[in-house]
């Protein structure tokens, strides 16, 4: 667990002030950097000590085979592995013919700081060797935001001493890095070792290149790098490159106060296809682009770009400095996930690190896609495209489990299925839906009928058939969708999952009402009269049990018939369950992994009523047990909801700090950024009260304990929003754009440039609700300021 005091509260940056190396991994992670196209963990310069290197491109994967003691019909053969590419941050350090070595010598100053504005890393070592000599090394480290297959390295070494030093720099691009061993979490990844065959290396004075192929997948991967060398006039430089590594090593002798700075210039291309010859020129391109606009020009394009999206998507909070730092470090992380992904897959982890495999699961659309929506729509745009240009994959899944439409993947890179246990994976059909209301929630925001026409109709149209298909019509007229697995995965192949079926619900309402403003469109895909019909008719019966003698919502019919969790017979040890218990054992019983039936009170607010929810929330919280880190903001914004603003706020502290903190002892795998974003969602949609099921956005702010201040922006369709909640009152205010109509606790409002304020509800007094014993949220006092 990382201890605060070693991130001081800076508002805008992430800054460690002092070093643990039994923390490297955790760190590497936090500090990565990244542009959704191109991702660098946050390992040293020099390249060791490390946790884990990582230098990643985005939907660069290669194959692994997914053995089973008997395998079936329609099971995966093979799994998609991100690959660890080309690294090209290396920079080894000699004093004097010591290598500089963070485990050794003596570290007489170090700090390194993530900033929020200008997007860098920036770093300062003062080092001593065992020899005596001292160096100062200062490091800046970017991934362009504006140039999307560019990064750069300012390095620069100076001689801190009272003597002469030789210093001796080999900057490096090094394929088939070795790497750390693998854990026997099930959670984390299947690292694969040399997964890169050469196919071209080369160097001519301070330039470099490396390409390579994955061995069973064959994309091609070029990286370049130049250089610009600023020494003395005793500097040297000279070049080697060979299949795997390629190095321009440059030697000065340093007089006390003297500097040798070099700055790297980085690119890389990647390509299924094209040729050899193609990939090499557009890296050979985008090099010769970023040594014209220069280091400092990449700094202001940088900053130029950040300025922008800070302008329109900041969260600003005052009276809590620990969770100012929080929510924007999660923005931040969430922007280099996904700016300029263009229509790749947003995993899980980012591009900070290998957990889950590199895999994109259901958590980009539900927990991911709404912060893009509101803050970054083109992002948002761009990931709903590539869920488009895999439904043909998603067609052809759905065709080999023997139903219509399309069935996309539970977990995937590339678009093909990758888990290996299918009542987890292949009967989480809920994925589809979230997808379509990935689309609805961003058509909605935007207005942007083009898209609609071109991507939402054929996702909707094909996710609608596919729930025809998975469920059935029973005498009675309702409509059933049995035998899936919703979002707890504590439970699989339940009948009527509440979760799912209302997503359904929406799924299928919303397939109809795009094929009715675009019927051009449904013509093409052949949407027939009498399929409207079924559709709406699924819709309008959809089963959504309700247990009368609990006066609850059962998770799934029948769930809470089942056996009782013995949560009073567990220890800390025994969690998380999966760990430790059978699935056979916790499907049979009344325990979650995390939301469920809370996260459908959250995005289908108007299927419960007031009094369903606040029972629902109080039942569900004695037997969720949080093992997801996906579970604990999604509990924040129902507990604001019902009136347990205190619970709330330890929901949100412990959501916030998930990866600053390393609850969950993972961090090292990469950043949760379903978790990041939901810091945000928490603070918008659970104190801010926004809920976006309905054609007109709506408001229901809280006043969040120990807080004085809230204030977040919001775009919808060309308009810039900002809610501020401050004094037991909101005030509402468009700082850019045409008015906006708006709902504010059933209120209509149309909110322009002047402010418009209104007072906060007061929530009703309800009893604290139970958590199992042990799985209660820390206290925010205890997350924030221990």
């Amino acid at each position: 667990m990382i201890d605060s005091p070693l991130f001081p509260a800076e508002p805008w940056a992430l800054v460690e002030t002092a070093l643990d190396l039994e923390l490297l991994a955790q760190t590497e992670s936090l500090f990565a950097v990244s542009n959704g196209h191109i991702g660098m963990r946050g390992n040293f310069d020099e390249g060791e000590p490390f946790g884990t290197p990582g230098s990643y491109l985005n939907a660069v994967y290669d194959l692994r085979p997914l053995p089973y003691a008997e395998s079936a019909y329609g099971y995966p053969q093979s799994g998609q592995v991100r690959c660890n590419i080309t690294n090209g941050k290396i920079f080894r350090l000699l004093v004097n013919d010591e290598p500089m070595d963070m485990r050794h010598g003596t570290i007489l100053e170090h700090s390194r700081r993530l900033d929020f504005r200008s997007g860098t890393l920036e770093r300062t070592v003062r080092w001593r060797s065992s020899a005596h000599d001292e160096v100062i090394v200062r490091s800046t480290r970017m991934v362009s935001l504006a140039q999307r297959a560019t990064a750069a390295i300012s390095y620069e070494v100076e001689a801190a001493g009272d003597r002469p030093v030789r210093i001796i720099v080999q900057s490096e691009l090094v394929a088939n890095e070795q790497m750390p061993e693998l854990s026997s979490d099930p959670r984390v990844s299947s690292i694969l070792g040399s997964p890169l065959e050469a196919e071209q290396h080369a160097v001519d004075g301070n330039t470099a290149i490396l390409i390579h192929k994955t061995k069973r997948t064959g994309i091609r991967v070029a990286v370049a790098a130049d250089h610009v060398i600023e020494g003395t006039t005793r500097m040297r430089s000279e070049s080697y490159a060979n299949p795997d590594s390629a190095r321009v090593t440059v030697t000065d002798l340093l007089q006390p106060g003297e500097n040798l700075r070099i700055e790297k210039y980085l690119s890389y291309s990647w390509s299924h296809e094209r040729s050899l010859q193609a990939v090499r020129d557009q890296a050979w391109a985008a090099i010769v682009g970023s040594r014209h606009t220069g280091f400092v020009g990449l700094l202001a394009e940088q900053r130029a770009y950040l300025d922008d999206f800070w302008g329109r998507a900041d969260v600003q909070i005052d009276g809590a400095p620990q969770l100012q730092q929080a929510v924007r470090f999660a923005l931040f992380h969430i922007l280099q996930a996904t700016a300029r992904a263009e229509q790749r897959g947003i995993a899980a982890k980012g591009l900070t690190g290998t957990g889950y495999d590199g895999h994109a699961f259901w958590d980009s659309e539900v927990f991911v896609h709404p912060v893009l929506v509101y803050t970054a729509p083109q992002a948002a745009a761009d990931a709903l495209r590539w869920r488009f240009n895999t439904l043909p994959l998603a067609l052809e899944n759905a065709k080999a489990l023997n139903l219509k439409g399309a069935a996309y993947a539970w977990r995937t890179i590339h678009g093909e299925e990758c888990s290996g246990y299918w009542p987890a994976g292949t009967a989480a059909f809920h994925v589809n839906a979230d997808i379509a209301d990935a689309c609805i929630r961003y058509v909605s925001a935007t207005q942007d009928r083009a898209f609609e026409a071109e991507v939402s109709v054929p996702i909707l149209v094909q996710t609608a058939r596919l729930w025809i298909s998975v469920g059935a019509f029973v005498r009675d007229g309702s409509f059933r969708i049995d035998g899936v697995t919703g979002p707890d995965e504590y439970s699989a192949l339940a009948d009527n999952n509440v979760f799912t079926n209302l997503m359904a619900r929406r799924n299928l309402r919303g397939a109809a009402t795009v094929c009715e403003a675009h019927p051009e469109e449904a013509a093409k895909l052949e949407v027939s009269k009498k399929e409207l019909l079924a559709w709406q008719s699924a819709a309008d019966g959809m089963v959504v049990p309700f247990d009368e003698q609990r006066g609850v919502n059962p998770q799934s019919e029948g769930f809470t018939d089942h056996a009782s969790w013995p949560f009073e017979e567990m220890t800390p040890e025994d969690y998380p369950l999966l760990l430790h218990f059978t699935y056979f054992d916790l499907y049979r019983k009344q325990v979650t992994k995390q939301a469920d039936l809370v996260l459908a009170m959250q995005l289908d607010s108007t299927a419960f009523t007031p009094d369903q929810k606040a029972r629902n929330f109080d039942y569900y919280e004695r037997i969720t047990v949080r093992d997801s880190s996906l579970s604990a903001a999604t509990q924040a914004i129902v507990a604001a909801e019902v009136g347990h603003l205190d619970l709330a706020m330890d929901y949100l502290a412990e959501t916030a700090f998930l990866d600053l903190r390393d609850y969950e002892h993972n961090t090292k795998d990469g950043l949760h950024l379903a978790s990041l974003a939901g810091i945000w969602s928490v603070l918008v949609a659970g104190f801010g009260g926004m809920r976006d099921d309905l054609p007109v956005l709506r408001f229901c702010p809280k006043q969040p304990p120990g807080i004085e201040r809230l204030s977040f922006r919001l775009l919808l369709a060309g308009r810039r929003l900002e809610v501020t909640i401050a004094d037991h009152q909101v005030t509402y205010q468009l700082l850019e754009g045409e008015s906006l109509e708006l709902e504010h606790c059933s209120e209509r409002l149309v909110v322009g440039t002047e402010l418009v304020a209104r007072p906060l509800s007061r929530p009703d007094r309800r009893p604290a609700p139970q958590q199992p014993a042990g799985r209660g949220p820390l206290s925010r006092t205890q997350v924030v300021l221990r």
